[in-house]
């Protein structure tokens, strides 16, 4: 499973935030690992400079073997959250198409 993360031009990621990231998305999707090829990570404040509440948007989209690719967006007060809120809304989407390919 590849991981690529991807900011818009209000995010600057520092090396060690980043690998926290992965190491979050990983330890996530693990269980998913042999139907995922691909994911891809958007991380983007909605609102640029400027304040706002759940501004923080993260994006998740996950290319799995022989299907469309899906994605989930989450929103948070910070991108902690937003990537959280991402990763349950992907655990359930994964769980629902694996337990459709089981049953199949």
């Amino acid at each position: 499973m590849t991981i690529h993360l991807n900011t818009d031009k209000n995010l600057t990621i520092h090396q060690e935030y980043e690998d926290k990231i992965q190491t979050q998305i990983t330890d996530a999707l693990s269980r998913f690992s042999d139907l995922i090829t691909r994911v891809d990570v958007h991380l983007s404040d909605e609102n640029g400079s400027k304040d706002g509440l759940e501004d923080k948007r993260c994006l998740i989209e996950a290319k799995i073997t022989g299907k469309e690719p899906i994605a989930v967006t989450n929103f948070g007060n910070n991108y902690d959250l937003a990537i959280a809120g991402s990763l349950s809304k992907m655990k359930s989407a994964l769980e629902k198409i694996a337990g459709k390919m089981k049953s199949h």
